[in-house]
């Protein structure tokens, strides 16, 4: 999963989640509120009440009566005034019940004494819970339109943000990885951000492609200059050789040793000049201006190998049920490659076995199958098969470990991919896929 991906989950998920907590939360958050804000009513109201008696005496409200109530018509409020003995003391708000005109109702009372011309007085300001309770619904559905609102427009500044912050990091990836082929380009330009995370990441890919590239130029180079030198004492030890076995006084045992020695040298020879191949591949110092039609290209294959067919007694069979025509290829270097593929399938085939090449279209592609009922390559060694460097431990059969190494040379020069199924005593299938 892609890094933006996760970020807006997260951002995403974050916010369901804070939403969720508020909704179940909002009742309790509400009850808390209203009761805070009621209790804040009544003690403006308390104050008011001691203020006016303060100014204009506590017969303001008793008018020659012992005690003092009123009520509001639906009896939502009210407040009462009543004498109470010398030592009560009192300064309270909760919820209690109170009994006005036959109707018993809970209210929020708060409850207070003070002094008046030498007397103790209880003042009590009550609101009914039932008044204060059915402001909480529209509180608390105006409260989640506004969270909801809040989350909407935060959630699309996070998402624009995040993916703002980490476009840099999609232009490293895209520049610097899925669209670099090897050999790397030179002069890679860096990824412009401000953040300093990215550009050490840009900088550091840069320094590393960089090296990865003079180090494949040097090995290039090295095994170029080596294969070339090579070649002058091989071909002076060859003709050395045959001219010792032309002497007549040689005798057949030191003839015989000097033809092993010679077979040792071409063995060699061949080993150099697939490296010289493979050099002049990856140096690109073979034009791609063909256009192969690749049925008759298996053809010439097949023709030309069939010798090798005859002697080991496999039968070879051409499935082509869609023929076609590749243009600005190497005809020589495809030859070469399915020469190899074949030659291969050959070489590790059980006696009297058989190799069938077909073709196809696979995710609009086309490919040519080479499937060969050999003795199979171990699952351990088959991500090692195209590795010059690391033959896989396929039998003892002879072979140099080259083959498939110019085969995949060849294939990256075509930018043409290789795919390879193989079971034990079963067989491999080679699966040669064109862009």
């Amino acid at each position: 999963m892609k890094l933006s991906t996760k970020l807006t989950l997260f951002v995403t998920l974050s916010k369901l989640a804070i939403v969720l907590f508020f909704v179940l939360s909002l009742p309790y958050l509400v009850d808390i509120v209203v009761a805070r804000y009621t209790d804040n009513v009544l003690l403006q109201q308390k104050t008011k009440v001691l203020q006016v008696i303060s100014q204009e005496g506590i017969e303001s409200y008793l008018d020659g009566q012992p005690s003092y109530g009123s009520y509001t018509l639906l009896k939502d409020e009210f407040i009462a005034l009543v004498p109470v003995e010398s030592n009560s003391k009192l300064d309270t708000i909760e919820t209690a019940e109170r009994f006005i005109e036959q109707d018993t109702s809970r209210y929020r009372v708060l409850s207070h004494t003070f002094k008046a011309n030498n007397e103790t007085f209880l003042l009590e300001i009550g609101r009914k819970t039932a008044t204060i309770s059915q402001y909480n619904r529209p509180f608390q559905r105006f409260a989640l339109i506004v969270l909801l609102s809040l989350i909407f427009v935060t959630l699309i500044i996070d998402l624009f943000f995040t993916h703002y912050l980490i476009k840099p990091l999609n232009f490293i990836i895209k520049d610097k990885l899925v669209n670099q082929k090897f050999p790397f380009a030179k002069h890679q330009k860096p990824v412009k951000t401000s953040t300093s995370d990215f550009q050490y990441l840009d900088s550091s890919l840069m320094l590393l492609m960089e090296q990865i590239t003079e180090a494949f130029e040097k090995e290039r180079e090295f095994t170029a200059n080596a294969s070339h030198e090579l070649m002058t004492p091989i071909s002076i030890l060859q003709n050395k050789i045959e001219n010792l076995m032309e002497h007549n006084e040689v005798s057949d045992l030191i003839q015989q040793r000097l033809s092993e020695m010679l077979r040792t040298l071409n063995r060699l020879k061949k080993i150099v000049n697939s490296l010289l191949l493979i050099s002049r591949i990856e140096n690109e110092q073979f034009a791609k201006a063909d256009t192969v039609n690749v049925k008759l290209l298996l053809e010439e294959v097949t023709e030309e190998i069939s010798h090798r067919l005859e002697e080991q007694e496999i039968t070879l069979e051409l499935r082509f049920d869609n023929p076609v025509e590749i243009e600005n290829v190497n005809h020589d270097l495809l030859f070469q490659l399915f020469y190899n593929l074949v030659n291969n399938a050959i070489r590790y085939n059980k006696p009297k076995g058989s190799i069938v090449i077909s073709d196809g279209k696979t995710g609009g592609n086309y490919f040519v199958s080479v499937s060969d009922s050999g003795i199979g390559i171990p699952e351990e060694d088959v991500p090692f098969v195209f590795n010059r460097f690391k033959k896989a431990n396929l039998a003892q059969t002879g072979g140099y470990g080259l083959g498939l190494s110019i085969v995949k040379s060849i294939a990256n020069y075509h930018h043409i991919k290789i795919e390879v199924e193989s079971k034990v005593n079963e067989g491999t299938t080679f699966l040669v896929i064109f862009p």
